[in-house]
């Protein structure tokens, strides 16, 4: 069964969220950068003075031990960083064309 793996995080930690990427390893995703928006435990971000800071997202497509994986990754780091603002978010992919 394949998946989707969406990854948002704090643009401040690229560079880690990068490395995971490297490790896990997961050569093919979707990168966004600059987003904006709010989050219970990351607070807001809206890159303006009351507000600063932005998100990333990155959208990988993967098959089910890959997302597993992927998942236990993010989940260190989120345990490394603590607060610094990394979530992934899994779903079923219905249709890959």
């Amino acid at each position: 069964m394949n998946r989707m793996v969406m990854i948002v995080y704090n643009e401040a930690i690229d560079m880690e969220v990068m490395e995971i990427m490297a490790k896990c390893p997961m050569k093919n995703y979707t990168k966004i950068n600059s987003v904006y928006g709010s989050g219970e435990t990351s607070g807001t971000h809206m890159g303006d003075d009351i507000w600063p800071g932005r998100n990333n997202i990155l959208y990988i497509a993967c098959n089910e031990t890959e997302a597993k994986n992927l998942v236990s990754c993010v989940k260190s780091l989120r345990g490394s960083l603590g607060k610094e603002g990394v979530k992934a978010f899994v779903w079923e992919l219905k249709e890959v064309t």
